[in-house]
C-alpha cells in the first residue's frame, strides 16, 4: 500500500452533515402528545375494537415449563393459560413492550414480527433503532452496534445467554454472521443484575431463539426474496453482480401431547455489495507562508500559487463483493413433567466473501516534483481551495486486489431445569467457535520504464466525487503494465491469515424463596475458557525476470500483462475516469510473479494466542414487596470475577523471529448491582439501577506478541547509552471499570403504546489507551545485536496501558403510538420514535492529552435518533424509517504510523418497508413483501483534522464511499 495514503479509520464510517430535526422533534412532540393525551385515550378507546393482526391461542398445557434464557428471573413452571402470540408491526411492538414493561431492570427489547420474520433486513438494523443504540456500517451494512455512546467493544453479546465467539480479532460480535430469519428477538439490558453472565461496559445484547413449545400447534414458513443492488456490477467478470436472493425455511412442531418441542430454520443469503469509494489522502498548503516550502523546507511547486489549500494524494476504488451465508438453528424443548424442563440449542453457519477492487491512485506531493496549469480556486477557510487545473508529473498506481474470506461460527448450548419443591436447579452447558481463513492478494500496474503523466482535475470544495481525467487510457493494456510505479520496493503482496476462537462454559445456579421484602434468590457458579489463536503469513510478489535473486530488484522493471487474465475494465466514471485495468489477480500472480515469505514486525505481531479463564459466583436477591403503599420489585446481588489471562507469542526485532515469549496476570472484579422498579399507578414505572461493570480489553491488545531491539542513542541526555526500546501488546492489561446510576420513568397503554423518559450517568474508573511505557523491563527478551551490550534491562516500550477514565451523561426519550388512541380515523397508523443525547469527557492524563486527541470518548455520537411511521390494517402495511447518528471522532493510523484520529460525519439512513398479507381463500397464510434500504443513498464520510504547515488548524474531507440502493422482493409463506 502506498505510505502517503492514510489508512482507514479503525471503526466503520457513518455521514451526513447536519442533524435533521426531524426524528427529535418528532420525539419530544411525541413525547408531550402522549403524555397529555394517554389517560383520556385510554378510556375514551374500547380496546376491544383494536384487535392484533393475526392470534395463536396456547391451550393451557399442566406439566409444560416455561422456557426462559439462563439468567432470566425464574417463573411459574406451568405455562400461562391463554398466551397470546400476536404477529406483524404491531404485534412485534406489543411483544417487545411487554418484555420491557415486565422486566425487572432496564432494557430494549425487539421481537419478531412472526416466525422468521424480524422487522428488518438485519439483527443490527433493527437494533440500531431502539434508544440510545446507534449502528456502524461495515461495506455499507449494519454490522456493529454501539450502546449509549461507546464503541461496540463495549457492548457484550450473548446467544440465549451465552457468550459468543468472534471472527475479529476483538469482542465486537459482527451480527451479520447471524440470519435474521432466524432470531426470535434480542433484549438489550441497560443495567445490568449479578445473574448476567458475559455482560458489557455500555449494556449487554441477549439474542433469543424461538421456543417451540410457545406455539400451540405445527408451523411451516417459506420465506424468500431477490435482492438488487443499485450500483450495479462495477467489476465486471470477475463473478460477482448485483444481484442476489435470500431465503429461509422454519418448521416447528410440537409432539407428545405438547411436551416435546422442535424448532428447525434453516437461511442462505446471496448478496451484492457494490461500493464506489473516494479518498484524498491529505490536504495542505504547498507554496507562500503557510505552506510546505517556507515552513518545512519542501520544494516549491510550479504552478500552485501560494497560500492555497490543495489535495496531496487520492484514490478512487470500485469496489464488488458476493457474500454467501449458510445458516442452521435447531431448537428441542422438553418438558415431560411438573419437575424437569430441558431445552437444547444449536446454530452453524458458514459465511463465504469473495471481494474484488479495482482502483486508481496517485501522490500529488511537492516531494513528487508535481507541477501545476490553469489553478483556479473556491473560497474556503483558512485558505482558498483549489477545485480544479492540471496537475504534471503524475505516476498513476493502479492497485488491483482479491480478498476471499471462508468463516465458520458454531454454538451450542444446552439448559437443564430440576424443580424440587420450593427449590429450582439450573445447570447449563455451552460451547461457542469461531473460525476464520482469510486470503488476500494484490498487485501493482504503472506506465511502463516509471513514465509520468498529466491529469486535469475537478474537484468538489465540499464532499462528493470529483472528475479527474488523466491524458492516458488507464485500462488499456499497452499502456498500462505491471511495474513498480512509485519505488515501493516490491510489484505485490499475498497473505494468508488464520484465527479460531473458542469459548467452553459451565453455568450452575439454585434458586429459592426467602422471606422478608424478597421474593426469591438465585446462587450461582459459572466458568469459562475462552481462547484466541491467530497466524499471518505474508509472501511479497517479484515480477519473472526482474532480477535472478530474492535480493535483486530493479524499480521500473516491467513487463505487459498477459492478455489471458484480462476482463472488461472496470469504470471509475463516477470519479471522471472512463476505466482502469481489470484482470484475474490471482491468475496473473501465479503466473507472472514469484513470491517471497517477508513477514514484517507488523505481521509478525498477529501471530498470537491469548487465553482467559474465568471462574465467577454470584448471589441475587429478587425483590418483591410494598413501600407507603408502592409496590416494589426489583433485584440487588454481586457478582465476584476472577480472571487468569496469559498469552504466548514470537519475539521479533522487527522483521526476523528471535524466540516466543509468554506472559499473563490474575486479577479479581467484585460487580454489585441493584434495579428497583416502583408502580406509581396504572402500568406507571419508575425504576431505578445502580451498578459497577467491567469490559475486558480488546484481546488484541492483551496479547504479548512483540517487536524489541537494542540500539546506541547518539544524542539527548542518554546520549551514548545502548538501550532497549519496542512495541507490542499488554497480557497483564486490566479491564474497563465503571459504575453506572439510570433513572427512568415509563407509562405504558393501549395494546402497543408507551412513554418513557431516562437518564443515566457512568463514571468510567479505568480507561486503556497506548502509551509509551519509560521504564519497561527487557529482561525476558533477546538481544538480536551482540556488538551492542545494554546500557540496563529497563527501556522503553509502546503498549496498551491502564489508566484514569472519563465520564459520561446522558438523556433518553422514546415512545410509541397507535393511531387509534386519538382517534377512529388513525386506526392502523402508528409511530415510533427515541433520541438520545450523550456528553463525555477525559482527563487530560488520558488519550487526549495526545496532540490533536478528542476531547470525548472515541466512537461517541452526541445525539442518536429514531422515527419510524407505519400502517397497518386489511392486510395492508407500510413502514418507513429513518435512523440518525451525529458525527463522532474515531481513531487512526495516519501517516508514517502514527496514532490520528479523524471525525466521521453523521449519517442518516432511510428505509421503506410496503408488504400485504392475504388472510383468507386459497392465498391465507402469503404475504408480499417489498424492502428498500438505504433509500437515500447515504454516503459515509471522514474529515481531515490536522494543522496547515504553518501550524493553522484546517478541516478538510477525506472519504466519500456509497454503496447504493439496497431492493429486495419476495414473499413469506405460512402453513
Amino acid at each position: 500500500m502506498n505510505s502517503r495514503c492514510p489508512s482507514r479509520a479503525s471503526v466503520a464510517h457513518v455521514t451526513s452533515q447536519h442533524l435533521r430535526p426531524l426524528a427529535a422533534a418528532c420525539t419530544a412532540a411525541l413525547f408531550f402528545v402522549m403524555t397529555s393525551q394517554m389517560a383520556s385515550a385510554q378510556e375514551a378507546v374500547d380496546q376491544t375494537q383494536a384487535k392484533p393482526a393475526t392470534t395463536e391461542q396456547v391451550p393451557a398445557k399442566q406439566g409444560v415449563k416455561t422456557p426462559e434464557a439462563p439468567g432470566k428471573k425464574s417463573k411459574s413452571p406451568v405455562a400461562e393459560l391463554g398466551t397470546v402470540v400476536v404477529t406483524g408491526i404491531s404485534g412485534s411492538i406489543q411483544s417487545a413492550l411487554k418484555v420491557k414493561e415486565n422486566s425487572d431492570n432496564i432494557v430494549e427489547a425487539i421481537s419478531a414480527e412472526d416466525i422468521g420474520k424480524l422487522p428488518d433486513v438485519s439483527i443490527a438494523d433493527s437494533l440500531a433503532r431502539l434508544p440510545g443504540l446507534a449502528t456502524q456500517r461495515v461495506d455499507g451494512q449494519a454490522s456493529a452496534i454501539s450502546v449509549r455512546g461507546l464503541s461496540p467493544d463495549f457492548a457484550g453479546t450473548t446467544l440465549d445467554g451465552r457468550e459468543q465467539a468472534t471472527i475479529g480479532e476483538n469482542r465486537g460480535v459482527e451480527y451479520d454472521q447471524y440470519p435474521a430469519e432466524l432470531i426470535n428477538g434480542a433484549e438489550v439490558y441497560k443495567t445490568p443484575d449479578a445473574s448476567l453472565i458475559g455482560q458489557g461496559l455500555s449494556g449487554t445484547v441477549d439474542l433469543h431463539t424461538i421456543n417451540p413449545l410457545d406455539l400451540s400447534k405445527r408451523a411451516l414458513v417459506f420465506n424468500l426474496r431477490g435482492e438488487h443492488n443499485s450500483n450495479g456490477n462495477l467489476n465486471p467478470g470477475t463473478g460477482t453482480g448485483d444481484n442476489g436472493h435470500r431465503a429461509s425455511f422454519s418448521y416447528v412442531d410440537q409432539f407428545f401431547n405438547h411436551t416435546l418441542g422442535l424448532a428447525i430454520g434453516l437461511a442462505q443469503v446471496d448478496q451484492p455489495i457494490q461500493e464506489k469509494q473516494y479518498q484524498a489522502w491529505w490536504w495542505s498548503a504547498d507554496n507562500g507562508s503557510a505552506g510546505i516550502d517556507q515552513n518545512w523546507g519542501g520544494p516549491h511547486t510550479p504552478g500552485m500559487p501560494d497560500n492555497v489549500i490543495s489535495q496531496e494524494g487520492m484514490q478512487l476504488r470500485a469496489q464488488s463483493q458476493d457474500q454467501k451465508r449458510n445458516g442452521l438453528m435447531t431448537v428441542l424443548e422438553w418438558a415431560p413433567n411438573d419437575h424437569y424442563y430441558s431445552k437444547l440449542d444449536l446454530y452453524y453457519s458458514t459465511f463465504n466473501k469473495k471481494k474484488f477492487t479495482n482502483g486508481a491512485q496517485w501522490s500529488s506531493s511537492p516531494y513528487d516534483n508535481v507541477s501545476y496549469d490553469n489553478v483556479a480556486t473556491s473560497p474556503g477557510q483558512p485558505l482558498p481551495i483549489v477545485t480544479s487545473g492540471t496537475v504534471n508529473g503524475i505516476a498513476p498506481i493502479l492497485q488491483n486486489e482479491y480478498t476471499k474470506e471462508h468463516d465458520k461460527l458454531y454454538s451450542i448450548g444446552w439448559n437443564n431445569k430440576l424443580y424440587l419443591g420450593d427449590w429450582t436447579a439450573m445447570a447449563d452447558l455451552s460451547s461457542s467457535s469461531a473460525t476464520v481463513k482469510l486470503h488476500d492478494a494484490y498487485l501493482f500496474s504503472g506506465l511502463s520504464g516509471g513514465a509520468f503523466t498529466s491529469v486535469g482535475f475537478n474537484t468538489p470544495a465540499g464532499y462528493g466525487y470529483p472528475d479527474f481525467r488523466p491524458a492516458v487510457d488507464l485500462s488499456s493494456p499497452a499502456a498500462m503494465v505491471f511495474t513498480d510505479p512509485d519505488n515501493y520496493g516490491y510489484n505485490g503482496r499475498e497473505e494468508f491469515d488464520r484465527q479460531v476462537d473458542k469459548i467452553h462454559a459451565v453455568r450452575l445456579q439454585v434458586s429459592h424463596p426467602v422471606g422478608w421484602i424478597f421474593s426469591s434468590m438465585d446462587l450461582g457458579l459459572a466458568y469459562s475458557d475462552r481462547t484466541k489463536t491467530k497466524q499471518a503469513d505474508v509472501n511479497f510478489a517479484w515480477l519473472n525476470g526482474n532480477g535472478s535473486t530474492d535480493t535483486t530488484y530493479q524499480n521500473h522493471f516491467s513487463t505487459p500483462i498477459n492478455s489471458a487474465f484480462l476482463y472488461n475494465p472496470t469504470s471509475l466514471g463516477y470519479g471522471g475516469i472512463p476505466g482502469v485495468l481489470n484482470y484475474n489477480v490471482l491468475g496473473a500472480l501465479y503466473n507472472q510473479f514469484y513470491l517471497t515469505q517477508q513477514n514484517g514486525q507488523g505481521d509478525w505481531s498477529r501471530n498470537y494466542t491469548v487465553e482467559e479463564k474465568v471462574p465467577l459466583a454470584y448471589a441475587k436477591f429478587n425483590i418483591d414487596t410494598t413501600v407507603a403503599g408502592i409496590p416494589l420489585r426489583g433485584n440487588v446481588g454481586v457478582q465476584f470475577v476472577h480472571t487468569d489471562q496469559s498469552s504466548n507469542a514470537l519475539q521479533t526485532d522487527g522483521n526476523t523471529v528471535v524466540g516466543r515469549i509468554s506472559g499473563g496476570a490474575s486479577y479479581n472484579n467484585v460487580l454489585p448491582s441493584l434495579n428497583l422498579a416502583a408502580t406509581l399507578g396504572d402500568r406507571q414505572y419508575l425504576r431505578f439501577g445502580l451498578a459497577k461493570t467491567m469490559a475486558r480489553g480488546r484481546i488484541d491488545d492483551e496479547k504479548i506478541s512483540s517487536s524489541a531491539y537494542v540500539a546506541k542513542v547518539t544524542d539527548g541526555p542518554a546520549a551514548g547509552q545502548v538501550l532497549w526500546s519496542g512495541s507490542g501488546g499488554n497480557p497483564q492489561l486490566k479491564p474497563y471499570v465503571a459504575v453506572g446510576t439510570d433513572l427512568s420513568w415509563e407509562k405504558y397503554f393501549g395494546q402497543a403504546s408507551y412513554v418513557a423518559a431516562a437518564v443515566f450517568h457512568k463514571n468510567l474508573l479505568n480507561y486503556i489507551y497506548t502509551q509509551t511505557v519509560l521504564d519497561y523491563n527487557f529482561s525476558n527478551y533477546i538481544n538480536t545485536t551482540p556488538t551492542l551490550v545494554p546500557t540496563s534491562n529497563i527501556g522503553s516500550f509502546s503498549t496498551p496501558e491502564n489508566g484514569t477514565g472519563g465520564k459520561m451523561d446522558g438523556l433518553e426519550l422514546s415512545g410509541s403510538l397507535e393511531g387509534g388512541l386519538l382517534a377512529h380515523a388513525l386506526e392502523g397508523f402508528g409511530v415510533q420514535a427515541n433520541y438520545s443525547l450523550t456528553n463525555s469527557s477525559i482527563p487530560t492524563s488520558s488519550i487526549s492529552s495526545i496532540p490533536g486527541g478528542p476531547k470525548t470518548l472515541p466512537g461517541l455520537s452526541r445525539q442518536v435518533a429514531n422515527l419510524t411511521l407505519f400502517y397497518e390494517r386489511y392486510g395492508f402495511s407500510v413502514r418507513v424509517a429513518e435512523r440518525y447518528r451525529s458525527s463522532f471522532t474515531g481513531e487512526a493510523v495516519a501517516l508514517f504510523d502514527q496514532l490520528g484520529y479523524t471525525k466521521i460525519l453523521a449519517n442518516r439512513q432511510t428505509d421503506l418497508q410496503l408488504g400485504y398479507a392475504f388472510s383468507s381463500g386459497s392465498l391465507d397464510g402469503l404475504s408480499i413483501l417489498l424492502q428498500v434500504n438505504n433509500l437515500s443513498n447515504s454516503a459515509d464520510s471522514t474529515v481531515q483534522i490536522a494543522t496547515l504547515p504553518n501550524n493553522v488548524p484546517l478541516t478538510r474531507p477525506l472519504e466519500y464511499d456509497t454503496w447504493g440502493r439496497t431492493v429486495l422482493l419476495g414473499f413469506n409463506y405460512k402453513l
